[in-house]
């Protein structure tokens, strides 16, 4: 079994070299190859899933060595895959939800001119998120890391036409490239303190090296997880990744990229167990991140703006968990588990309602489509009660363990822990149950002509004028985009069940992924019952202003938190003046330096040379009588200065 590990990677990554190199012959049925490599892929993960499970416990992780990477000396890297509980996991969810978003987008993809290409890129990024779980050691993980950034850039620039694609490609890239510093620079380290960066050796040897070490290894493969994750202060791309098509923010979203720093964190616990202010950092920047996506997606009028909110938002909980050690690494798993389900549902019910509204992305703009597109909103429906925790559905289980891991983390931080996840489950419920009464609920608002868009800068337009109105006619979508919904609605209401029996998942990882359990405080009924309420609280406020008033056109002003959280908190504000400017300054004086200083000594030096060689040129003349003149001139000074010393 274990030489088909390699097949996992190998299937979706011939899938990209036939699509991307085979020409406009296949575009016809590139789309197909694409669907069905990755399918093949999701086939061979469910039979080695089904080998795995035949195992006992300390049996199960199985490695492949295909080659010897890079040779030389003591420097050996090897590509070779590591296939365990954990990686299972990511495996079955990459491979599985991505085969969903592949067949979402023969439908919702059918007239791009470009499909054949498209579906290339969608292999190559699922051929380079499975190396990055796969991989058995730290470098060849920074291959896949690297792989994910480059397909994730393609991706989001598709539409290179539009200039918002393009620069918002640019922009993921850039953010992603400040953390990928980070986990070189762990890399780096790990191989100068234990000699290696394979799993094994530098996970059971972290403990025997200095804190100080481990704490710096640590805080660099947070900053890489803060980047492919989007967690603040590295967040700024998320938002914009908006541009790509639908599929690609369901892709990016839900099961691959931005679980990736999770699954990095998750991975490397040992090093973050041994670095006790690592973890603080990583907990920190969790509960500052649930928080901060939470406000941002409840300001958001584009409807993929306001799930990406969330996207950062939930993330923001994982990560939380993560840093709370072996009692919370197993629930950062399992709410990434059913935030696959969930999420892709919700983003590829986002693209059905474009569709059918003429790729209209505004809320303001939508209003009363449950009757027109009923499988989209039941399948969103049910998204949208699992992402707020409705009690038995799968979000339910998961967050509300994170919840409780939070509390039990004791004395005052384990409170404000705990209260920022309260208070996070609560504002979800509200800009959740916002999007649903904007989009389905309410009186029809496109069949009006949109209103002209403000002037003031902080208020977000309804819609761009466009000349003459053209009246959407809402539609169901067709079957190739409905069936991957009833799928990913199906697993957001029962992959609850994986969780709720008792412990069987956190057990199922439990000889890769260290588990405690922790002591809350207060019971986990009280827990329950807090997180519930928090819930009721966060939807009857949007009831209140969303579902029981008209929606209006133009959103109003608001206060001044609201204007900041439509420009996301004034995260690209502060990366310009804190980042961006300084840098141009750095820059213009570098170029002064290097013109006025640098070129200036050595154009001056140059100069200088050439009038003092002008000057002496003009003594070699060639002429006779000159040279005589000179001599005799010499002569006399010569004898004038003997007559001198004589004198004296």
């Amino acid at each position: 079994m274990e030489t088909l590990i390699g097949l996992l990677v190998a299937a979706p990554l011939l899938g990209a070299a036939v699509l991307l190199c085979g020409g406009r012959r296949l575009d016809r049925t590139g789309h197909w190859i694409g669907t069905a490599l990755a399918a093949a892929s999701f086939v061979l993960g469910a039979v080695l899933f089904a080998d795995m499970l035949g195992r006992e416990a300390g049996d199960r992780t199985m490695g492949q060595h295909v080659f010897s990477w890079i040779p030389v000396g003591g420097f050996q890297a090897d590509l070779a895959f590591r296939l365990d509980q954990l990686s299972m996991t990511f495996v079955l969810l990459i491979t599985g939800v991505g085969t969903l978003i592949h067949v979402y987008s023969i439908g919702y993809m059918e007239h791009d001119e470009r499909r054949r290409r498209f579906f290339g890129y969608l292999n190559l990024f699922l051929a380079a998120m499975l190396l990055l779980v796969l991989a058995d050691n730290y470098l060849l993980l920074y291959a896949g890391w690297e792989g994910v950034g480059l397909a994730s850039y393609l991706l989001i620039g598709f539409w290179q036409h539009k200039p918002s694609a393009a620069t918002a490609a640019k922009k993921a890239f850039i953010v992603n490239r400040v953390g990928d510093i980070g986990l070189s620079i762990a890399i780096m380290i790990m191989f100068t303190t234990f000699g290696t960066f394979a799993f094994s050796p530098v996970l059971e040897s972290v403990g025997e090296t200095s804190e100080g070490t481990a704490t710096a290894i640590g805080l660099m493969l947070l900053l890489a997880a803060c980047g492919k994750s989007a967690q603040v202060p590295l967040q700024s791309w998320l938002g914009d990744a908006m541009e790509g098509p639908t599929p690609v923010s369901a892709l990016i979203h839900a099961a691959t990229m931005v679980t990736a720093g999770v699954y990095l964190i998750v991975r490397s616990g040992a090093i973050f167990d041994a670095a006790p202010a690592a973890q603080t950092a990583v907990v920190t920047v969790g509960a500052v991140t649930l928080l901060f996506g939470a406000i941002v997606g409840c300001a958001k009028d584009d409807i993929k703006k306001a799930l990406a909110g969330s996207t950062m938002s939930q993330i923001g909980y994982m990560v939380l968990a993560a840093g709370l050690g072996p009692i919370g690494y197993a629930f950062a798993i399992m709410h990434l588990v059913t935030h696959g389900f969930f999420k892709a549902g919700l983003f590829l019910g986002a693209g059905s309602v474009m569709h059918g509204m003429n790729d209209e992305v505004d809320m303001r703009r939508y209003g009363g489509l449950r009757k027109y597109m009923p499988i989209t909103f039941a399948t969103f429906g049910l998204g949208y009660l699992a992402i707020i925790g409705f009690p038995g559905l799968s979000g339910f289980f998961s967050k509300d363990k994170i919840i409780e891991a939070a509390f039990a983390k004791g004395g005052t931080e384990g409170w404000i822990l705990g209260g920022a996840a309260l208070l996070g489950a609560a504002i979800t419920a509200f800009y959740m149950t916002r999007v649903m009464l904007m989009t389905f609920f309410g009186e029809e608002r496109w069949r009006s002509a949109p209103t002209p868009s403000p002037k003031e800068p902080s208020v977000e337009p309804a819609a761009e004028t466009r000349g003459e109105y053209e009246v959407p006619h809402p539609h169901e979508s067709p079957k190739s985009m409905t069936v991957p919904m009833i799928v990913l609605a199906f697993g957001s209401v029962f992959a609850g069940g994986l969780f709720s029996w008792g412990e069987a998942f956190v057990h199922w990882l439990e000889p890769v992924v260290p588990f405690e359990h922790g002591h809350p405080p207060v019971s986990a009924l009280t827990v329950t019952a807090a997180t519930v309420v928090a819930l009721l609280i966060g939807v009857g406020a949007a009831w209140l202003q969303y579902g029981r008033k008209p929606v209006p056109a133009l959103a109003p002003r608001g206060s001044l938190l609201t204007r900041a959280a439509r420009r996301d908190l004034l995260q690209d504000d502060f990366n310009h003046v804190v980042l961006v400017k300084p840098g141009e300054y750095l820059t213009r004086g570098l170029v002064y330096l290097d013109h006025k200083v640098v070129d200036g000594a050595v154009n001056g030096t140059a100069a200088a040379v050439g009038g003092l060689s002008g000057r002496s040129r003009r003594i070699q003349n060639g002429y006779a009588r000159s040279y005589a003149v000179s001599m005799l001139g010499g002569a006399a000074v010569l004898v004038a200065a003997t007559l001198l010393m004589r004198a004296v």
